[in-house]
């Protein structure tokens, strides 16, 4: 195959738990295809060994069938595995996609990368690469295109994006769901549905998924209405919103107002008062407070926009969206200036969010500089014996205790007697203020799961695993 062909390649990670940052990888799955959805290459299936000082959650074992012990005996160490991975996703012209990928399985990449050394980012940009997610591109299909494609509903009657309901209700092959091949498999299969169904849709999304293509969409002097399709968004209006770009915030998100809503808040509060309600939680808001309109938008998460001519008259009639309604309120916001004003004072100071004490969570603490990374290129490449007497030159803080931890779960043997030492205490301590919650979780599950005998076993399983690696 000629290398500079751009080629998708599909991925999933299945997880011990629900946070990239705190939990780990057990399982990963991908698989290559052409521009046209055609699989190419042979798909990479892989587990991952759980760390030493790690407790799986028993509630991701249950969804996954994997059990710590299949990942121990089947698995690479987690240097081994996250290479794998990325010498895959970063292959030029690679646009690497999945289903909830940019909220979930790229945080994922990026986690593991910063744990053992790899930058975190370049897979995504670098050489002509980019990252993609199908899960916003089928909520614009249902709401603005839905022809070709069906769409289950679930039991609150709404559709249903999990792609186990989807990939049933158009007949694509899913009877393993969460087992990481199969789900690779069916958004493949999905994502040729759409682009047979609606190709116009399908390519459009597909040209706009970096944020210098989206920016052209973008008109911030005339505030010019644009189609938004987002998961934070209400059923309400099929997760659909006219919205009018006013600003940026200081780190480069754009600033939006849904004029779907009752923009009315904006006109009358002040700056301080909108800030105030834009972050209270609307089940807090008292009785008459309207919600402020506001949402932000990241052009580097690969958002659903679209210029307003894509709503129809069909998609009007299904997203029940007023166009003449917003391109009103469009006008009033034009006529009131401040508005602008206030929402850049609003936004000016980044909201301060606690760091975490944990070493492993500050991947957003900063970037590298390019001498640190040049560093960790050194660290990735040492052998395990030299890497306790590296002469290393580094500036950030964070490389020390990442190394450590890194050589610890990774080449136990190599660390000196004190220092073997501090990470056995460092275990002790870790499962000390763990454990009595997560027994009391895995009773509370094995009462729950009596009459099920395959979840018993997968319950009785980590029970094992947790007594022999506290012991």
């Amino acid at each position: 195959m000629h290398t500079d062909q751009p080629t998708f390649f599909f991925f999933d990670y299945e997880t011990w738990g629900v946070s990239p940052a705190k939990d780990r990888p057990c399982q990963f799955a991908g698989v290559r295809t052409d521009a046209d959805l055609n699989v190419i290459g042979e798909p990479l299936v892989i587990y991952c060994r759980p760390p030493a000082d790690y407790l799986p959650n028993p509630e991701a074992a249950l969804v996954t069938g994997i059990t710590p012990q299949k990942a121990m005996n089947e698995g690479l160490s987690e240097p081994e595995f996250i290479t794998a991975i990325h010498n895959e996703m970063s292959r030029p012209n690679t646009c690497t996609l999945g289903y909830n990928s940019v909220r979930f399985d790229d945080e994922v990449t990026r986690y593991t990368c910063y744990r053992n050394f790899i930058e975190p980012y370049e897979w995504s940009y670098k050489n002509g690469n980019s990252r993609w997610d199908l899960l916003d591109v089928m909520r614009a299909c249902h709401a603005l295109r839905p022809e070709g494609v069906n769409w289950p509903e679930n039991d609150e009657g709404n559709t249903s994006f999990r792609l186990e309901h989807l990939s049933v209700a158009n007949g694509i092959e899913h009877s393993n769901a969460h087992d990481a091949m199969a789900d690779v498999y069916a958004t493949i299969e999905m994502a040729k549905k759409v682009k047979q169904s609606q190709p116009k849709l399908f390519d459009f999304f597909y040209k706009h998924r970096g944020k210098q293509k989206l920016n052209a969409l973008v008109d911030i002097v005339n505030m010019t209405p644009l189609v938004h399709v987002s998961g934070m968004l209400s059923t309400e209006h099929q997760k659909t919103a006219l919205i009018a770009p006013i600003g940026w915030t200081p780190i480069k998100a754009l600033i939006t107002i849904d004029l779907t809503q009752d923009i009315t808040p904006l006109i009358e509060l002040s700056a301080d008062e909108i800030k105030d309600r834009l972050y209270t939680k609307r089940s807090d808001l008292e009785e008459g407070q309207l919600p402020i309109p506001v949402k932000l938008v990241h052009l580097n998460k690969c958002p659903i926009l679209a210029p307003l001519g894509v709503l129809t008259a069909d998609a009007i009639e299904r997203t029940q969206i007023d166009k003449e309604e917003c391109l009103r309120k469009q006008q009033l916001l034009q006529q009131h200036p401040q508005i602008r004003e206030k929402l850049d004072a609003v936004f000016a100071e980044n909201r301060e969010f606690p760091t975490s004490p944990n070493i492993e969570e500050q991947l957003y603490n900063g970037f590298f500089s390019p001498s640190d990374k040049a560093q960790m290129r050194i660290i990735r490449d040492a052998k395990p014996e030299v890497l306790g007497s590296l002469d290393i030159q580094v500036t950030d803080p964070r490389i020390a205790p990442l190394l450590f931890n890194y050589r610890a779960r990774n080449f136990f043997h190599t660390l000196t007697d004190q220092e073997q030492k501090r990470w056995l205490l460092h275990c002790r301590d870790k499962f000390e203020q763990e454990l009595p919650n997560y027994m009391l979780n895995l009773e509370n599950l094995g009462a729950q799961h009596q009459g099920d005998e395959h979840k018993m076993k997968i319950l009785k399983a980590i029970y094992h695993y947790v007594e022999q690696l506290v012991s």
